[in-house]
């Protein structure tokens, strides 16, 4: 099975450090793969859908290396939309691990699962992308999502498939528990 991108798009936001807080703006990127939906609705056996992402996430962390190489990345996560004519299995097969460990390769490495959210809706549909620290799912601080809504996409046809990563964790985080600087070792714990 071959997955065919029918467009890239790249969004890039950067929200700078409020008065009194220190530390580096807080950016976001999001790269964004819309693909022909490779599934005839009812499909039972996604399996090879599963085997050909790891190209399409080959491809997506060669777009994410090119857009993030300025930032050190601290937190990702994943989402898909699929247009009105699939089923939300069709991206939840597309985003397994298979497609995401060339990511996790493109951003040095990663130790913790990624968040991941997925749905149905016609284009211009928003989806909030749930991120997390990559190496340790408790560091609250860098709970946050990345907001998108694609104008035009997807089609009824096609499943946009979503990788965001963040630089630093939310501004003005608060809320305790465990803290970035302390994550260490394989287990992402101290």
């Amino acid at each position: 099975m071959q997955i065919d991108v029918t467009k890239w798009i790249l969004i890039n936001e950067t929200q700078p450090v409020p008065q009194g807080e220190k530390g580096p703006p807080l950016r976001k990127v999001a790269v964004v793969a819309i693909v022909k939906n490779p599934f005839a609705v009812g499909q039972a056996d996604l399996t090879e859908g599963i085997e050909a992402s790891a190209a399409l996430g080959s491809a997506m962390a060669r777009q994410l290396a090119t857009a993030i190489e300025l930032y050190d990345v601290r937190s990702y996560g994943k989402a898909g939309i699929v247009g009105i004519s699939g089923e939300q299995e069709h991206a939840n097969a597309l985003l397994t691990t298979t497609f995401a460990n060339p990511l996790r390769d493109a951003i040095g490495g990663a130790k913790a699962w990624i968040p991941s959210v997925t749905k149905v809706g016609p284009a211009g549909t928003a989806v909030d992308v749930p991120l997390a620290h990559k190496d340790a799912l408790y560091v609250r601080s860098h709970y946050d999502t990345m907001t998108l809504s694609l104008a035009q996409s997807p089609l009824p046809d096609e499943i946009a498939l979503i990788f965001a990563v963040a630089n630093r964790g939310r501004l003005n985080a608060r809320v305790g528990g465990l803290h970035a600087d302390d994550v260490v070792g394989n287990d992402g714990l101290t």
